[in-house]
Order: C-alpha cells, then sequence, then structure tokens
C-alpha cells in the first residue's frame, strides 16, 4: 500500500487500473477528462494491460461499453453532465444485456445557462435506468467506490452495470490524501472477471439485447431486472464487509455520522456532506444534538437501513444538489416515499435547495437549516421547500435584472 496525494480524477483511474480493467471506450468531457488522460499515460508506458479507444461521443463510447462487456471483458468508462445525458438511451439499454461494467461519472450541471461547475442532476436523471449508483464524498472513497463496484455489479446475483458518481472540480481537482493498496490485495479482493454466460463466440452466437412482441415478455424480463438490483442491495453488504476486512475501511450503504442520539439529521450525498459533518460538530459543541445520515449506495434504494437510521428523530433536513422542474429537491421526495407510512419515523422533513450549478454551501446556512428544522418540529407543521440564497445574491441578480431590464429598453427606443 501506498499514500499518495491525488485528485479524484486520478483515484477513479486508480481503481480501474487495480481493477485490471481491459477495455476503456472514452470521450473527454470537462471535468472528467483527466481519468481518461492518467488511463492512457499508462497504457502508452506499458504500466497498465488495457485497451483504450477513443469514440465520436458519449453514445457511441457507451455502445461500446455494453457490446464489450457482453463478449466477457472487463470494461471501464467515465463521463459527465452533458455526455451522460447524450449517451441516455444507451445507458437505459446496457442493464438490460445483463452485462456488468463500471462507469464513473463526474457530475456536473447541465445546461441551460452553461456551467463547468457540479450538482446532480446529471447523475439523478440516470436513477430508474437500471445502473446501479454509489456516492461517493472523498477521494478515497472514489478509488474505494470503483473496486466494490465492480465486485457488487459482477456478483452472479446481480449482473448489473454500475455508476460511480463524485462531483466536479471539488472531488475531481481536488488532491487529498489517498491509500493505493497493493494489486495483490485488491486480486484477493477482486478476482479476475468470470463471465459466466456473458460471452460471445462467433460459432455460438447468443443474444443478449433479444426483441420482444408483446407486454407480457417485456414486463417479465424488466422486472428481473428489478429483483437482480434488489438482490444487489444484500450482496452490498457482504462486498463491503469483506472490503473493510481486507483494506480495513468501511462502507455501509448508509452511511451514519454522531446521528445515534440526535433529534435533526442532515440527509444528503455527495462531497457536501464533509462540511455537513463538520456543521454537526460544531452544533455538537454548542449543545444541539445533530447529525448526518448519508446514502453511498442509491440504487437499488437502501429504505430499511434509511428507516433504522431516522427511526426516532424529531426532524430531518433534506438537501438536495439538484433541482426536479415542478416538483423539488428528489432526494427530499424519495426519501418521504420511504419513510411514509412507518412507525416512528420523523414527523418533519423539510426541504432545502442548494449546491446548485457549483455554488457553496456555508457553514451558517447548515445552522440555519437546522434552526429552521427545529421549528418546524416545535410548530408541527413542514415548512415549504428554500432555495439556499443569501441576501446579498439576491441583491446582486436582482441588480444584474434590472440592468438587463434597461437595456433592453434603451433598445427599443
Amino acid at each position: 500500500m501506498t499514500r499518495a496525494l491525488i485528485t479524484g480524477n486520478a483515484a477513479a483511474a486508480w481503481g480501474a487500473r487495480l481493477a485490471g480493467a481491459e477495455y476503456v471506450p472514452a470521450f473527454p468531457i470537462t471535468p472528467q477528462t483527466e481519468i481518461i488522460e492518467t488511463l492512457a499515460s499508462w497504457i502508452d508506458a506499458g504500466e497498465m494491460d488495457c485497451r483504450l479507444v477513443t469514440l465520436e461521443s458519449e453514445h457511441s463510447m457507451l455502445t461500446a461499453a455494453s457490446a464489450a462487456a457482453s463478449t466477457g471483458v472487463r470494461v471501464f468508462s467515465a463521463t459527465s453532465s452533458q455526455g451522460l445525458l447524450y449517451a441516455m438511451e444507451m445507458v437505459y439499454a446496457a442493464p438490460g444485456y445483463r452485462a456488468p461494467f463500471v462507469l464513473v461519472n463526474v457530475s456536473r450541471g447541465i445546461q441551460t445557462p452553461v456551467t463547468l461547475e457540479p450538482d446532480h442532476n446529471d447523475i439523478l436523471a440516470a436513477r430508474d435506468s437500471g445502473f446501479l449508483q454509489l456516492h461517493c464524498a472523498t477521494c478515497q472513497e472514489v478509488l474505494d467506490s470503483t473496486l466494490i463496484a465492480y465486485r457488487l455489479a459482477e456478483d452472479h446475483r446481480v449482473r448489473l452495470p454500475a455508476l460511480v458518481n463524485l462531483d466536479g472540480f471539488y472531488l475531481s481537482f481536488t488532491r487529498e490524501p489517498v491509500e493505493i493498496p497493493d494489486q495483490a490485495a485488491v486480486g484477493r479482493f477482486l478476482p479476475p472477471y468470470d463471465p459466466e454466460t456473458t460471452r460471445f463466440h462467433a460459432g455460438e452466437p447468443v443474444s443478449q439485447g433479444v426483441v420482444v412482441l408483446g407486454g407480457a415478455y417485456y414486463s417479465y424480463f424488466r422486472y428481473q431486472q428489478h429483483l437482480a438490483a434488489q438482490r444487489a442491495l444484500e450482496v452490498y453488504d457482504e462486498v463491503a464487509a469483506e472490503f473493510a476486512q481486507q483494506f480495513g475501511r468501511r462502507y455501509d450503504a448508509v452511511e451514519t455520522y454522531r446521528s445515534e442520539d440526535a433529534e435533526i439529521v442532515f440527509f444528503m450525498i455527495g462531497s457536501f456532506s464533509t462540511k455537513a459533518k463538520d456543521a454537526v460538530d460544531r452544533l455538537r459543541e454548542a449543545g444541539q444534538a445533530v447529525g448526518l445520515v448519508r446514502p453511498r449506495l442509491l440504487r437499488p434504494y437502501p429504505a430499511q437501513a434509511l428507516r433504522r437510521a431516522l427511526a426516532g428523530k424529531k426532524g430531518v433536513a433534506v438537501i438536495d444538489q439538484n433541482l426536479s422542474m415542478g416538483m423539488g429537491g428528489v432526494l427530499h421526495g424519495e426519501l418521504a416515499g420511504a419513510l411514509y407510512g412507518q412507525a416512528g419515523m420523523p414527523p418533519v422533513l423539510a426541504s432545502f435547495i442548494g449546491g446548485l450549478g457549483g455554488r457553496d454551501i456555508a457553514a451558517e446556512e447548515f445552522y440555519e437549516m437546522v434552526a429552521v428544522t427545529r421549528r418546524a418540529c416545535q410548530e408541527g407543521s413542514t415548512p415549504p421547500p428554500r432555495l439556499l440564497y443569501t441576501a446579498d445574491e439576491l441583491r446582486q441578480m436582482r441588480k444584474l435584472q434590472t440592468v438587463a431590464h434597461a437595456e433592453r429598453m434603451e433598445g427599443k427606443k
């Protein structure tokens, strides 16, 4: 094992290298490109026995990835933002092949307007596709989750592709100390890919994506994928326990931080959860019983684990770094659905939308979210969803709107 100061992108590349990826179809897009550049440099130097092929688009990239995985090859690829959306047809098609591979997504806000900074609308657009989803908060988690994703995806009880997500810029270009495990240790945890019946022989053709006519057949095959995703919950727990035994780092499907005796908890995903932990510590120092609950595994949805973690709490401050237009925060809606009608669940789920397009969430805003949630608990009513925005930001936006309006009026004269 070595310890190095590397970016989240480099950590993803190390995950693919240590996993023994044999084929990497690629298409560059900011802020993901460094992953592919790093892999290419290792392949060119003879340090990684792998074939990297650049395609003309993300759609072609995912087509090549799923086709190669269908032949029994261990496949890795990466994308981001508009790239993931451009490949969305194949994001939905690939799980139906039941051919496992790992795709890293470096989250970035979706246009319009155009931004290079992160939020989670891109990855959450793929949540119903059949891909498994693992969400990372640190660079160490990026490397480790990539290895875990291969074990999970390739398990004979699952056989589904997996998405590993990290926040653009906040993780992709941030250097953190990361423990890079020895190849031999990884080999004990992640043996060579056994494709079982997922193979290709020209003399024995097997269809992996058969055309069906009639809803009954289609329904049956889709339900099989659903059951496989559900089985991944149990398999994930086994894989996480084995990873902890091998490497000493435990990654439960749901992370809890100082939440056992908490009255109010933050609920969120992604790198900003590390800021939430710091806010929890500060609030604890001030005598407030606050904690954090963070799902690492978002698909399949760990509903039972979340119910156990949130049972008996007075309130939950759900922080969505996404916005489903006309509905609100995706995490808030899904958590409400998982808790509704269950005994002992928190009576208040307060919704906060923040971090869109990479906007920071300040420590003071975490403190205010707790205050709002606490007041709601005392009053017995859930507050309406709130967009995290400071008074100064609002004044600046209104100033810009006023200037733009004046310019339009001047142009009409």
